[in-house]
């Protein structure tokens, strides 16, 4: 998931060579601080990228929004993701990280892998090929759909690992069964771009398929993946920092918050990206950093009587009144009219008061207040919430 960066020092070593090196090449980033950072906490001081960022830095400065270390012609593929977002793919062996997390799913050398993700435009399906390739597996490039003809590659090459969503693996076990097909070969699957309930994770390894599931996006290749320990534990060469919503404050170990990623990779090195999804890192987990896994989206914005309401604002409500710890806005419909009312933690009942003026003055909208005790809140991550 790395190229050209040093390995000697660990991840803060490697970050302060690829800030120095995005100092030099690229103007956005002309204005990050001299000095090398201290520790990875000071990653807190710059400036978080969003993927609406990235849509309007492509359009201003194609393809990349010059975010690339190189030419073009240096990179292996080039994709158009839904934004649209323009992604690339550079020539470093497993490019895109997902070696780590088929090895760690039990995929060895020689084993037949069937790769139903899609192969038109997107990275997904390359996400893993390039893995597959590293570890010295044989590739079938099924893509989603077309359960018949997944079905006569089965028969004829025996796949044993089956990648894609978790959802279409049990179609395809559905359809074999159905038609006394023998689908023994099929023993891995490693699922991730859909949720696993454990429902279906018991469902799959009754029926001799044990499932793994890994976390990535489209601009960064795989994040976490499952490796048999508490949660998924954080790929090499990713830097996940948890923060609030809509911010980039960090929240502490165990606070559910939005994945923010810093790409360690001189081709295409993203720093702060927001992946708009939510996690947690799991507090006093030993060895590598680990997270919760997928724990829903970010993007909390709702329109209140005409007008957007944004996780950013409560942030700023609760950084305006000293002592506040979680805010929630929970946003209802009475008498066929929108109702605001804001939960705060603060020790202070008094606090409702100022409370009520900065919700009014920031979101423009008036809301009632609500003082609770710290701690009462639940630790999901939700900053507003929509219960119309």
């Amino acid at each position: 998931m790395t190229a050209d960066l040093p390995d000697a020092g660990g991840p803060l070593a490697r970050l302060n060579a690829q800030l120095a090196r995005m100092r030099a090449t690229q103007d956005r980033w002309a204005d990050l601080p001299d000095a090398p950072l201290d520790s990875l906490a000071d990653l807190a001081r710059l400036p978080v990228l969003r993927k609406s960022d990235l849509v309007a830095m492509q359009a201003a400065q194609p393809p990349f929004g010059g975010l690339t270390g190189g030419q073009v012609s240096g990179l292996r593929r080039l994709f158009v993701s839904p934004g649209p977002i323009f992604d690339p793919e550079g020539r470093g062996r497993d490019w895109w990280g997902s070696a780590a997390a088929l090895s760690a799913a039990g995929v060895r050398a020689g084993d037949v892998i069937l790769n139903t993700f899609s192969y038109h435009l997107t990275p997904a399906a390359f996400i893993f090929e390039a893995g597959a390739e590293a570890l010295g597996c044989p590739v079938i490039p099924a893509g989603p759909g077309n359960t018949a003809d997944q079905l006569v590659a089965i028969r004829q090459y025996r796949p044993r690992v089956y990648v894609g969503v978790p959802d279409f693996l049990k179609i395809i076990l559905d359809k074999a069964d159905e038609g006394g097909m023998d689908r023994s070969c099929l023993q891995v699957g490693v699922v991730t771009g859909a949720a696993l309930p454990e429902s279906l994770r018991a469902e799959l390894s009754a029926r001799g398929v044990a499932v793994s599931q890994c976390y990535g996006t489209a601009d960064l290749g795989i994040v976490a993946f499952e490796d048999g320990g508490p949660g998924m534990v954080l790929n090499d060469g990713a830097i996940v920092e948890i923060v609030r919503p809509g911010t980039g404050d960090p929240v502490p170990d165990g606070e559910v918050g939005e994945i923010l990623v810093t790409r360690l990779d001189a081709d295409y090195p993203l720093l702060r990206f927001a992946t708009g999804d939510m996690s947690a890192i799991i507090p006093g987990a030993t060895g590598a950093r680990r997270i919760k896994g997928w724990m829903g989206r970010a993007d909390q914005a709702a329109k209140v009587k005409g007008m957007f309401v944004r996780p950013e604002q409560i942030a700023a409500i609760g950084r305006a009144v000293p002592g506040c710890h979680r805010l929630r806005l929970e946003i209802t419909r009475a008498g066929e009219q929108d109702r605001m009312h804001l939960l705060a933690e603060h020790p202070d009942s008094h606090a409702a008061a100022p409370l009520a003026d900065k919700l009014a003055e920031i979101t423009r909208l008036k809301g009632s207040v609500e003082v609770v005790a710290p701690g009462s809140l639940p630790n999901d991550g939700r900053v507003i919430a929509d219960l119309r």
